[in-house]
């Protein structure tokens, strides 16, 4: 404690050039578990994103496609699956149930999602929690609306409100369905996932806003009120995706088989830990190199503490030759100068933990909103503490060279005046 209490005094001698090491430190440390627990909470957050989910059924493309844009609401659809076909589908013998999705419509940048009474019934995420809702009820009438915790909290919205759906996605939208309005009926609680950005309206709904509409745009000269398409057949023609519970999971391939080889038009079955796992594939390559570019801002730091305690050394001639001179054995200095080396690296790695659960706790919310990603705040994971342990003992490394040289140096050599 002796050593430490005199390598803290002694660093305070030093206050500037400490505190440019610490921010050195501090930052690298703050990137590093920083890149950390952004890639966990990514992965942990799309891994949540659904349960119990045995298959997702869409038109035939990419199996990452169909992924991202039936669950996580990223991208587009290049084609639909028709409404007959979804039937056959949801009738097979082995189907449990089925939640039928349309997407392609958004409200001030969020996903207008069109679906079932079966979504509220079914959907599952995290570790098979269900849906709940904070305010209100699932939709009833054919322009009812339930918002995701995200949309109701960024936009202000409370039951009763009004809402205007936007032909297209995000911001760039192609025109507004200002004649069909719908009302708020029903807000979910936070799930973490991107349903918390979603607008749920029923699948009549979607048909109702488009039944005057053909190729992505109005008839010209045909409009139809909000009331007249109530009395009009409002069966769904085609559907984006299928999310589908089979009665068991033996079934599952055999299932999926039956779809992959729909004869009446060409349809995909992917199994979503499979496609998770191409997902994690694609992005490894990019998770590994920030975790490599962050580890060498850490290396740099480490080397800008070398480079500060054996300039240091030649300054400090004199006071290590009275250390000598009072008692202080070699490995006293030794120990000195290590014990220096951890004290920075502790308190710029203490200092950059701070930064980051900082930066964390103003930007939880603005990831959430635009993202959909939930940031959690807490003790460091296995892995984030593992990274710092390391830290910590390649900073106690980093001293053992300067403290070498100091060990070396002469009683005689520090007492001789340099011309």
């Amino acid at each position: 404690m002796a050593i430490l209490s005199l390598a803290w005094k002694s660093l305070l001698n030093r206050r500037a050039t400490l505190f440019v090491t610490l921010c050195s430190i501090a930052l690298s440390v703050a990137l590093l578990i920083g890149i950390e627990r952004l890639r966990i909470e990514t992965r942990t957050s799309f891994t949540q994103t659904v349960s119990g989910i045995d298959l997702i059924v869409g038109a035939r493309g990419g199996s990452l496609p169909l992924l991202l844009y039936s669950v996580f609401r990223i991208g587009q659809p290049t084609n639909n699956l028709s409404w007959e076909s979804y039937l056959d589908l949801a009738d097979h013998p082995r189907v449990a149930w089925t939640i039928p999705l349309s997407l392609g419509d958004s409200h001030r940048g969020h996903p207008v999602l069109g679906t079932n009474q079966d979504y509220f019934t079914h959907y599952r995420y995290g570790h098979g929690r269900p849906l709940a809702f904070a305010a209100g009820k699932p939709f009833a009438d054919l322009y009812d609306a339930v918002l995701g915790a995200e949309v109701a909290r960024a936009l202000g919205y409370g039951l009763g409100d009004e809402i205007i759906v936007a032909h297209g996605l995000g911001e760039a939208v192609f025109a507004r369905h200002d004649d069909k309005p719908f009302r708020v009926v029903g807000i979910l609680a936070r799930t973490g996932t991107p349903v918390d950005q979603t607008v749920h309206v029923s699948l009549e709904a979607i048909e109702a806003i488009h039944i005057d509409w053909q190729g992505g745009a109005p008839i010209p000269g045909l409009t139809i009120s909000a009331e007249e398409a109530r009395a009009m057949d409002l069966t769904p023609r085609a559907i984006t995706a299928v999310l589908v519970g089979l009665d068991s999971r033996i079934a599952t391939f055999r299932v999926q088989r039956f779809v992959n080889e729909y004869r009446q038009e060409p349809l995909l079955a992917i199994l979503p830990g499979v496609a998770l796992a191409e997902l994690w594939t694609v992005i490894g390559v990019g998770e590994r190199a920030l975790l490599v570019v962050a580890g060498f801002v850490v290396l740099v730091g480490l080397f800008g503490l070398l480079t500060v305690l054996l300039t240091s050394l030649n300054e400090r001639r004199r006071e290590m030759a009275i250390l000598r001179s009072v008692g202080a054995r070699p490995g006293h200095v030794f120990a000195l100068i290590v014990g220096e080396a951890g004290l920075v690296t502790l308190l710029g790695t203490l200092l950059g933990m701070a930064l980051l659960y900082g930066l964390l706790f103003i930007a939880q919310p603005l990831v959430a909103a635009h993202l959909g990603l939930h940031l959690a705040i807490g003790w460091p994971a296995a892995r984030e503490a593992a990274w710092l342990a390391l830290i910590l003992t390649a900073g106690l490394a980093t001293g053992l060279i300067p403290a070498y040289r100091a060990y070396r140096t002469s009683l005689a050599d520090g007492l001789t005046m340099r011309l």
